[in-house]
């Protein structure tokens, strides 16, 4: 089967083409694929995709993949509703063999282009997050929700008196979006090298409840 697609690739062959054109007019294929609603799903769709997901390209699609672990079942079905959302598209969602991993993944065209986000892997490439997302509260909000779910936590230890909200990441320009963020929010966090954490009993408490970090009851208006 490999050597058959890359046969008709070298040649040139488009082996599907009359089942495009078919699909297209049946409306079962997108003609044309319109920029995404700017909104809080797609916000919080954002952060999550840059803390645990990643963009693939292919020769005519692309593919967006998010992978969380099977101890959060509320959080990836949450995701999963999120990315059926945004695209008007149920994603394809399965178990990684041999692994605690969910994997919720969508193919589609212009993903990358349309979220603005790059392909690949971002490694310590620069990110810019969509300056939309900065020009309302609640779209800042959810995307800031979005990458602590995928990169966060809430750490409590009474005996020492420690309340922390952390995110680790090792992009040094994502660590900046989100200490830019927390600010804009008013709050004060620390920065160390790959970590972001608000430390003060009460605003970590105040930051958990402002962005519903790991309540899946929340839902986007």
């Amino acid at each position: 089967m490999a050597k058959i697609s890359s046969t008709f690739k070298k040649r040139r062959i488009d082996n599907f083409a009359a089942w495009r054109a078919q699909a297209k007019a049946e409306g079962r294929i997108p003609s044309s694929y319109p920029p995404l609603e700017k909104n809080q799903e797609l916000a919080f769709l954002i952060g999550m995709v840059l803390g645990d997901g990643h963009i693939q390209k292919f020769s005519r699609t692309e593919s967006l993949n998010i992978s969380l672990g099977t101890d959060k079942p509320d959080l990836w079905q949450f995701t999963e509703r999120v990315v059926k959302n945004v695209f008007n598209k149920d994603p394809h969602v399965y178990k990684v063999k041999s692994s605690a991993c969910m994997v919720i993944r969508l193919y589609q065209k212009k993903i990358s282009a349309r979220l603005g986000i790059p392909e690949g892997n971002r490694g310590k490439i620069k990110i810019v997050l969509p300056q939309w997302i900065w020009g309302k509260r609640g779209c800042l909000i959810a995307c800031v929700r979005g990458l602590y779910e995928a990169e966060g936590s809430f750490c409590v230890h009474e005996p020492t008196y420690t309340y922390k909200m952390l995110f680790s990441n090792k992009n040094d320009s994502l660590l900046n979006f989100m200490y830019t963020a927390l600010e804009e929010l008013g709050f004060h966090p620390h920065r160390s090298p790959y970590k972001i954490q608000i430390s003060r009993k009460q605003e970590a408490y105040a930051l958990k409840e402002q962005i519903s970090f790991r309540n899946y009851s929340h839902k986007y208006s």
